[in-house]
């Protein structure tokens, strides 16, 4: 009987966490976890772990948390670790000499169906721009950023009112089952290594930074409520209302008649609704938080906050 494959996990974040339990549930031999140093957090700013990390050293994996992947000890320590594969899920970009590292490879997950939605953000992006179906998708780390050989994918239907919360939950749980999957191919020898397909219109997933998040209340009704969600509820699309800072968590089309406005105008009763004008329609806010005061409901809102 084969020796089982050696393998170490590279994560950080709660969304890698499921991969690494389903690793270790289906006992498979986890030699050792890579993840993002301790980082201060909280009032206190009290040095806290990686998600990925707690778990690990409640499961007595050892640890390694380099500040540059390329540093010579931490390549050292890589190569006395004897790996047979690398398992990448939200981790940073790994340099050439870490990722050819192991015979088997490297595979990292990736939540979106490749070739589509490569980048940092394919959850929140795969929304913002209408999409009713994504998935996640495992592949072989090659030198250009999420373009390597896909062994598996899965897809998952995105519904109409879904968050970049509400997915990034199934997907999270989905990636895990697929984790599993890939390397219990790779340890029989088995698995697919299909090139990524050229497509007529590729649509990438950038970085997100708090410019990109501002509404564009001259948009339609439909682009602007896709927007909200696919920001919702982190980092959050935002807009100024009254003069203050405000993010916006949930909106919906208002159907009754209302009167005409001009986009980024805001009409209220002060008591129950706050709608903001679109290119095309008006939208009723759901929830919102103002800047100073926590996120709350328009009409919880509203009982304490008068708007002009």
């Amino acid at each position: 009987m084969a020796a089982p494959l050696r393998i170490i996990f590279m994560g950080t974040p709660d969304f890698a966490v499921p991969g690494l339990r389903a690793l270790v549930e289906h006992n498979h031999h986890v030699v050792a976890v890579i993840t993002a140093p301790d980082r201060p957090s909280g009032r206190g700013l009290k040095q806290t772990p990686s998600p990925v990390k707690q778990y690990a050293v409640e499961q007595g994996i050892p640890v390694l948390q380099p500040d540059k992947l390329k540093d010579p000890a931490f390549l050292e320590q890589l190569r006395q670790l004897r790996a047979d594969l690398q398992v990448v899920v939200a981790f940073r970009m790994l340099p050439e000499v870490v990722w050819a590292m192991p015979a088997r490879g490297t595979f990292n997950l990736h939540a979106s169906l490749l070739p589509q939605y490569r980048g940092a953000a394919p959850i929140n992006w795969a929304i913002i721009n209408g999409e009713t179906e994504t998935g996640v998708t495992t592949f072989f780390i090659e030198k250009e950023i999420d373009t390597g050989k896909i062994i598996f994918q899965e897809k998952e239907p995105i519904t109409p009112n879904d968050t970049a919360g509400s997915l990034y939950e199934r997907l999270m749980h989905k990636g895990a089952e697929l984790v599993v999957r890939t390397v219990e191919a790779i340890a029989k020898g088995s698995y697919p290594q299909e090139p990524q397909p050229e497509v007529e219109e590729l649509r990438l997933a950038p970085k997100i930074f708090k410019e990109t998040c501002e509404i564009d209340w001259s948009r339609p009704a439909a682009d602007i409520r896709n927007f909200v969600r696919g920001l919702a509820p982190y980092p959050a699309a935002w807009t100024t209302l009254n003069g203050s800072f405000c993010k916006i968590y949930a909106v919906s089309r208002v159907e009754q008649e209302v009167p005409e406005g001009q986009p980024g105008e805001y009409l209220t009763d002060n008591k129950k609704y706050l709608y903001m004008r679109a290119a095309d329609a008006w939208l009723a806010i759901g929830e919102l938080q103002l800047e100073g005061k926590r996120r709350m409901s328009t009409e919880e809102l509203l009982r304490g906050t008068k708007f002009k």
